[in-house]
Parts: C-alpha cells; structure tokens; sequence
C-alpha cells in the first residue's frame, strides 16, 4: 500500500545516518529562516511574537509556552474537547533537585548545550553574551509560576471551563484565537469555542511573564531553543551527543539511568510514532492471523464463563450484587489483538494520502509527519468520536483495564510465545495469556473491595477475605522492603482471582475439547503444565 511505502521511506531516511551526517544543520537552518532565525538583536514586537508562536504551533508540533491537546470534557466523557496546560519542560524545576550544585550543574549544561546549537546553526558571532542565560533565567520564572498538581486538586482547579474569548481577557499577551486556528486547521476554531484549562493561573502568570520581557529578543530565542530542542532528534550526531550528555548530568542527578538507544530502535520508535496503524497492520498480519484471534476470543469466552461460576463460590456477595457483576461483566468491552480500523487499507491510505516523504533528508520527513499526525488527529478527534480507545500500541505486551470506557484491551503483542500459541497445550495457554485475561477481567469488581462499595454485601465477611490477603502480602519483603499489602490489594485480589478462575477455566475447556497436547520429554502433568 501507499502508507507502508511511505512509512518505509520514513525508516529508511532515519537509518542512512551517512547521509544524516553529510547534510549537517543545513536542512535546520532553511527551516528556521522560515520563522525569522535566532533574531538577536532587535526590539521584538507582539504582532511578530504571535505570528512566530503560530508557526511554530501549526508546523511544527511546538508548544513553548503551553500544551495544546484533545481530551474528554470534564463534564462529558463522550464528548472531545481541546485542553490547554502548561507545557512539558525538560529540565526539571530548581525544587526538585537535592542540591543547589546539582541544579548548576545542570542549568550550565543546558546553557551550554544553547551556545553550541548556537555556532552550530550558523548563528551571528556579535551575540549579546547573557542572551541564553538570560532565557533560562525566562524558563526558571516559568516553572515557578506552575501550580502544583496536589494544590490544584486541593482547590478543585483541575479543570476549568471556558472559551477562547474568556482566555484572551484573562490571559491576553496571547492571540488565542489565531494560534490556536493554525494548531488545528483545517478544523474550524472560533471564539465561542469552549476549552478546557488545566492551570488557569500559570497561564495568567505566563501572560504576564511574556508582556515583561516583550521587549527583549529572549521570547524568541526561547521559542527556538524548544524548535530545535523538539526537532534535535532528526539531526546529526553533534546534536545527539550534546543530548546524551545533558541526559547524563540531568538524570544521573535525578537518580535514573541514560542508556544510549541502539539507532535501529530508536529509527522504530520514531516510524511507530508517525506510522502506528501501518506498523499495527504489517505486526498484526506477520503475529496474529485470523485463526489465532479466534482462539484467544473463545479462550476470553471460556474464562468469562468460569468468572460467572465462581461468583456463586463468593460467601460475602449476595445474590442482587451477583446479577448485577453478572451484567457487569456481559456490558464489558472486550478488544482482542488490535483496533479494527487499523486493517481497513483503504482508510489508512486516506490519511496518508497528502504526506510527502523524501528520502534524502530525514528532518524534513519529521517536519512533513509532525505536521500531518497533527491535523489527522485533531481533526479525528474534534469532529467525531474516536474510532477506538486504545491507549497502548497493537504490538505492546501490556494488557489493560480501563474504568472509562468499560473495556479491556489485550494487544497482538501477548499472543506470542511464551504467553501464547495454537501449537501449545491448552495447559500453556491458559496457564500464560489466560491468567492475564482473567485478571484483568476481575478489575471490573475493583469497587467492590473499597468502603461502601458493596452496599448489600456481608461486609465482615469480605472484610475477613481482605485482611487476609493484606497478611499474606504483609509476610513478603523484595529488596529487603516489607511489602505494602493495603496498597498492593486490587492488584493481589486480581492475580490470585485470576489464577484460580483461569484454571477452572481451563478445566472447563479440557471437557469440551477432550484432546490435550502433551510437550514431549519435560515429564510434567497438565496441571503442572498450568502453573
């Protein structure tokens, strides 16, 4: 197809680092002469500060001052609307570090890192020497004026409902309207638009901030520095040592490991970004055939069943709770394998169709692929409901349960060895894959367990099953820490529940299917085989 063409292209340019390498910073620099260069030196204005802010939202996929994005409204879960936080910062604020030298370090770094994109890129030799201190000095004022998560819950400021034309008086050093018309064209945007705001206050303060230094150069440098800083993984190796190296200073004093990604994986990681369906699609047809989805979908089935027997074993739930966990789990959203339009062709090339991917220059293709992932998902998401829910990749091994939306997901990715195969005694498989199911299914009952859940129920009897699996867990320890058995239950009710409802379902299943596969000279029983 024309996608997988085009997502192979992608790839290919990612992993001809030669040519990565001949290229330099050229293809950067035309690209940021297009949104004026460093332009050092000069009075900026608001008109240019905006237009350049606009650029950058609708081309690039950059957001300096705050995040843009698309998410449920808090008033209605169905409904999509667009969210505006603050943005994502890459160094960590001074509070969070140990140590003021620790904090230096790092801000000298990062100042330094500056400086050689700088000369890189081919900036003027007469630059003012505080330029690039004086924007960490405007970076550190922004992190400072963020609200912190556990004070905006506190207020009950995590959501704030407006519109464009309320943001523009509360927050008016920027021109809301127009950027955020370039974020999401081609879908319309007009001032009675309602958004919801996550910081109400930050982007007030931040409003503030930029009518402050408005009339020095550093908003644009500022704005650069993230261009480059967002686009720097597409650029030759001067650009990625100077990363690791602040990754190294900034984690290691943060406690965290850097290890170097390989370039293939990392060339991977950057085609399923930008190319996730026709990368499902390829995994999908290569891993998971029809065939296999049918088996997983009727071992789903046979563990459903075996759940809906052993409610009837559960001393403290009465008999309107077991009807109701019944219907529960009959409402239950099961996705098996992948999403279903990531197998329709057609529609993927749709939404394709007007990438152009050249295979000279890899910048240029992160550029091209920025611009397209953006208008296909805000327009996806802003004129209908999403096609599907999912929140992990076809070919992740992570299941999932998701409260929201009702719905378990379980991706390609887990119906592989050693998880999962048709050739496996049915032992294998339920004993693997089949535990996982089961356990995500009992995440649905997760209410039950917590104080007035289970308004009906003999509490002292479920209370008494509690305490004692918090005892059990409380017994264990791992790397000489005692284990939190209250904190770890959901997760402990889920692994123990899913072993045993899986083998009963596999016992269940033996007596449908009478043949069992035996796996010859390892001299193990079934059950064995199981556990």
């Amino acid at each position: 197809s024309l996608s997988k063409e085009k997502a192979i292209l992608f790839y290919q340019s990612c992993m001809d680092t030669q040519q990565i390498e001949s290229q330099g910073t050229q293809p950067l620099k035309d690209l940021l002469n297009q949104v004026g260069g460093w332009n050092i030196t000069g009075i900026g204005r608001a008109k240019d500060f905006n237009k350049t802010l606009q650029t950058l939202m609708g081309k690039y996929n950059t957001f300096p001052f705050f995040r843009v994005y698309v998410g449920p409204s808090p008033s209605d879960s169905n409904i999509n609307i667009i969210q505006i936080d603050h943005p994502e910062f890459e160094m960590p604020p001074e509070n969070k570090f140990k140590e003021k030298k620790s904090y230096l370090e790092v801000t000298y770094q990062r100042l330094k890192q500056g400086k050689n994109s700088w000369h890189l890129l081919g900036g003027p030799q007469d630059v003012p020497p505080d330029s690039f201190s004086l924007t960490l000095s405007f970076i550190s004022n922004l992190q400072r004026v963020v609200t912190p998560l556990q004070e905006r819950r506190q207020r009950g400021m995590l959501f704030y409902r407006t519109t464009i034309r309320e943001l523009q008086e509360k927050a008016p050093a920027i021109d809301w309207l127009l950027c955020l018309q370039a974020a999401f064209h081609p879908v319309p945007v007009n001032l009675s638009q309602p958004i919801a705001v996550h910081d109400m206050d930050y982007l007030q303060s931040m409003s503030r901030l930029i009518e402050q230094w408005q009339k020095e150069r550093v908003l644009h440098i500022y704005m650069i520095v993230c261009l480059v800083g967002n686009l720097s993984p597409a650029l030759d190796s001067r650009f990625q040592d100077a990363r690791l190296e602040l990754s190294k200073i900034l984690h290691g004093k943060m406690e965290s490991r850097v290890i170097p990604e390989e370039r293939w994986r990392k060339c991977l990681s950057e085609t399923s970004s930008f190319f996730e369906p026709v990368l499902g699609q390829m995994i999908v047809q290569e891993i998971f055939p029809e065939q296999n989805k049918k088996l997983a979908e009727q071992m789903f089935s046979e563990i459903q069943d075996a759940l809906y027997g052993q409610l009837y074993q559960l001393e403290w739930m009465d008999e309107q709770t077991r009807l109701e966990a019944k219907v529960l789990v009959s409402r239950l959203q099961v996705e098996i394998g992948y999403p279903a339009h990531i197998l329709q062709t057609a529609k993927v090339n749709v939404e394709y169709q007007n990438l152009e991917i050249n295979q000279e220059t890899f910048l240029l293709n992160v550029v091209a692929c920025l611009k397209a992932l953006r208008e296909n998902s805000y327009q996806r998401l802003l004129q209908h409901r999403s096609e599907d829910n999912w929140k992990i990749f076809p070919w992740d091994v992570h299941s999932y349960y998701s409260l929201r939306h009702h719905m378990v997901v379980f991706p390609a990715g887990m119906f592989r060895s050693p998880f999962f195969n048709p050739e496996f005694p049915s032992a294998v498989n339920f004993g693997a894959i089949g535990v996982f199911m089961a356990h995500e299914l009992l995440h649905t009952f997760y209410s039950y367990v917590l104080p007035g859940g289970c308004p009906t129920c003999n509490r002292s009897a479920l209370q008494q099953a509690i305490d004692c699996l918090v005892k059990q867990y409380e017994s264990y320890s791992m790397f000489g820490f005692k284990i939190n058995g209250t904190f770890t239950l959901l997760e402990n009710i889920a692994d123990n529940g899913g072993l045993a409802i899986a083998y009963q379902a596999y016992k269940n299943w033996l007596k449908k299917h009478r043949q069992e596969k035996d796996l010859p000279k390892i001299g193990l029983s079934h059950d064995q085989l199981f556990y």
